[in-house]
């Protein structure tokens, strides 16, 4: 690997800027490719290019051997999904030199999992997406494999994230809009922002990865325990009872892969997660 070759993050929004200023830390070069680079965290170097214009890709540097893909679709629709993950996706790996890619990260959802009564998911887990997003991120994470391999070619499915400017959960129970089911219990599974990036950053340094991790923290916890904690936390009522969040599924995400291969995350619990969030923003 060349020293001196920067790691590519495309689409380098919050996540991105994160694990962008993480790499340097650790020393390594970066490139933030986002339409908007004025948008990018002070320090942080941007290259200007829509991924679904394969024309402004073409003066991407050479010599790229690591990609991190996280882009962000520009509506809730199937046609702006499959324009990013496909067609974007598809028109970067042509304008890189692809035979010479060491590493692509494609960062995808746990909405792949669809539902599956509370029960424990893995990566063993067969897919079953509830909706067009998880069908279309499945459909990305074959392209990769097809285009790349199995190890040079990984796909993190992330739970849902919170941390810093991730605060629906919060703004919902203080304005007393958030309920949750009792019986059957519905399971949150949660992962840190800045544990995101650190599973991004290890995967890309991560000798003979498997194909395919999930990214979320120790603890699923069933949401209306979650939510109570947080209310204690908030000086805020405990939500009513609701139903269930649509079009997710309810299941119990685990780490265990991504754990075995080295990481471990900061913040293994949401309750505590959450606290330190609620401290910062004092």
């Amino acid at each position: 690997m060349s020293a001196a070759a920067p790691v590519l993050i495309a689409g380098c929004g919050d996540v991105g800027m994160r694990l962008a200023v993480l790499l340097q830390a650790q020393g390594q070069r970066v490139l933030c490719l986002r339409r908007n680079v004025a948008a990018l965290a002070p320090g942080l170097p941007g290259f200007a290019a829509d991924l679904a214009d394969a024309g402004s890709l073409r003066a991407l540097p050479r010599g790229i051997r690591r990609v991190v893909f996280l882009p962000a679709p520009l509506a809730r629709e199937a046609v702006a999904y499959r324009t990013v993950y496909l067609d974007g996706l598809a028109n970067l790996l042509d304008a890189l030199d692809e035979p010479a890619l060491q590493r692509c990260v494609l960062v995808t959802s746990s909405a792949v999992y669809g539902d599956h009564a509370g029960a424990w998911v893995d990566e063993d887990t067969p897919p079953a997406p509830l909706g067009f997003t998880g069908a279309i991120l499945l459909q990305a994470e074959a392209l990769l494999h097809a285009r790349l391999g199995a190890s040079r070619g990984v796909a993190l499915r992330l739970a849902g994230l919170y941390g810093p400017g991730r605060t629906q959960w919060l703004d919902n129970l203080r304005n007393g809009s958030a309920r949750a089911p009792r019986e059957p219990p519905f399971h949150a599974n949660r992962i840190h922002v800045d544990d995101a990036a650190a599973a991004l950053a290890h995967l890309l340094a991560l000798p003979d990865p498997a194909s395919v991790y999930l990214g979320v923290d120790d603890t699923p916890l069933p949401l209306h325990e979650l939510y109570a904690a947080l209310a204690r936390q908030l000086h805020a009522p405990e939500p009513g009872i609701g139903p269930a969040p649509g079009g997710i599924g309810n299941r119990r995400l685990s780490n265990a892969r991504l754990r075995a291969s080295g990481w471990a995350p900061r913040w293994p619990d949401a309750r505590v997660g959450y606290a330190a969030l609620l401290a910062e923003m004092l």
